[in-house]
Order: structure tokens, then sequence, then C-alpha cells
């Protein structure tokens, strides 16, 4: 990233994570996914047991394969092969894990933070559950608003999202939301962090690169 793009986005980052601590979040900067790899470690222990939501971001940065080999206990159920009952175990498991990691769908640089789900473990857990939740987020994840928050999460992760889990539903056509009644909707609850939720102890890492949709 050249000077002049890195102090953008740094300024960007700089306003959001005002924002957010106002919310009573806690919220960082990391340059690089390195950075925030270094940072999800210093809250994982030996017997820490690790949850983690449907995300492209926490498996970018490549700590997953490092938390196995370690020996945490890693309750991940993109794992290849899983029968239904194994990965819905897997989901309930991430509701009482000690880390839970995850990205959000977009933040606003008003301070909300905003996700939607298809079946409502990922969201679930960042609400109420695990001991603590970090969110890795890239910068391009960043927007201005609340309503450009909703925008950027129907219109971009959702549809990427859809794509990518070959789902036949028209913004994977369109490119964009339509509010469809099909079968394989993927996007189905909506959550906005307004405030950090009571009880929830959450960490947000913003991230100088592009992570994730």
């Amino acid at each position: 990233m050249d000077s002049i793009k890195e102090w953008w986005v740094e300024e960007r980052v700089k306003k959001t994570i005002e924002k957010l601590e106002a919310h009573e979040f806690k919220a960082i900067y990391a340059r690089n996914k390195e950075e925030a790899a270094t940072e999800i470690w210093k809250y994982i222990g030996p017997e820490t047991r690790v949850g983690v939501g449907g995300s492209i971001t926490i498996r970018e940065l490549g700590i997953l394969e490092a938390l196995k080999s370690k020996g945490n206990a890693v309750y991940d159920h993109w794992v290849p092969g899983l029968s239904k009952d194994q990965s819905l175990h897997i989901r309930r498991s991430q509701l009482t894990c000690d880390v839970f990691l995850c990205s959000v769908n977009a933040i606003s640089m008003t301070g909300e933070l905003v996700n939607i789900d298809g079946a409502g473990n990922r969201v679930s857990s960042t609400v109420f559950g695990p001991e603590k939740v970090i969110l890795v987020v890239g910068y391009q994840k960043i927007v201005n608003t609340l309503e450009e928050a909703l925008k950027r999460a129907r219109d971009v992760a959702a549809s990427i999202n859809a794509k990518r889990l070959k789902a036949d539903v028209p913004c994977v056509k369109l490119g964009k939301c339509v509010d469809c009644n099909s079968p394989d909707r993927v996007c189905r609850v909506v959550v906005i962090h307004e405030r950090r939720p009571f009880n929830t102890d959450m960490l947000i890492i913003l991230v100088g690169e592009e992570l994730g949709y």
C-alpha cells in the first residue's frame, strides 16, 4: 500500500475507533493480517477453546491451522465431511467457547457493526455466550453510515457469500439484494451492534488490508 492510501486508511480507522470506543467496544488497529494474528494470540493459551464463525477473514489469517497444531480445541463447522448433526453440535459449542473469532459484514464510521446470517450461529456468538469475542475487520468493510453498512452487508457480503455457497438466489445473478423469498436465501438474520452487549467482552481489530468479503 502506498503512503497516501495508507494515510487515508489510517484516518478512517482512527475515526472509526473513536466512535467504537464511545460505544463501549474495545478497538485497535493492525497494519496487516500478521499483526492482527499476533493480537489474537495474546488471548489464547494452551487450554483455550476457540470457536470460529463462518468467516473468510479469520481463515485468511492462517491462525486456525496453528491452533489445531498446538492442540487447542477449535470449533470449526467448515471442516469438510461433517454430517448435519456434527455441524450443528460444533455451532452450538461455539456459543460456550472461551474465545470466538469472527468478522463483520460491515462497520460504520458512526460506530455500529452489521452482520447478516443464514443459520444465526455466527451472529448469536457475537452477542452472548463466549467469554471473549474477537472481530477482525479488513478496512474495505468500513463505510460512512449505518445505512451504508446495511447496504454493504446485503449487496456485497451476502451476494458474494451466496455465490460461494452456490445458492440459487437472484443476488447471485444481479450482484445486489432484491429481498427475495427464495428457499436458498442466505440473509435471514440481521444483527446490528449499536453498543457492546452487556456481559460480552469484545475486541475489534481493524486491519489495514482487505480481508474477507
